[in-house]
């Protein structure tokens, strides 16, 4: 009996919304690393974008366990001559809450054309508002 590959049209994607309130940051990102990559769905393949939509809420509110918000630094770098910048998380939390969260996330995905595809479905905002509320379903 053959076994039936899934196509990139029977692909169903559903939305997720995840409260990132209180959260440890890697926990949370190792969940919704799992539904954007469909890891967690019974027709996952590795080679085809199965994953679904996740919308995290209150991302300003994300904790880290220990001395992390004083000591886990995040890089970024310009491109000229002494253009390495360094941030620790307590700054680039209170100045771009998302990007704490999109950064952990990024960690465990594929760094590859699907893995870009797959980081594109990750909507992160730092209060409770969000403009998806029609596409989540209860």
């Amino acid at each position: 009996m053959p076994t039936n590959q899934l196509s990139a049209k029977e692909i169903k994607r559903n939305w997720h919304l995840v409260d990132a309130k209180d959260q440890v940051l890697g926990k949370l990102a190792v969940d919704i690393a799992r539904k954007l990559t469909g890891k967690g769905k019974v027709n996952f393949v590795p080679y085809l974008d199965s994953g679904d939509y996740v919308v995290v809420t209150n991302a300003s509110k994300v904790v880290v366990t220990g001395k992390k918000t004083k000591q886990k630094n995040y890089f970024r770098h310009s491109g000229y001559p002494g253009g390495l910048k360094v941030e620790n998380f307590e700054h680039l939390i209170n100045r771009r809450p998302g990007e704490v969260i999109r950064h952990a996330v990024w960690g465990m995905v594929p760094k590859n054309k699907l893995g870009r595809k797959m980081i594109t479905r990750l909507k992160v905002f730092a209060g409770e508002n969000h403009p998806f509320a029609n596409q989540i379903s209860k």
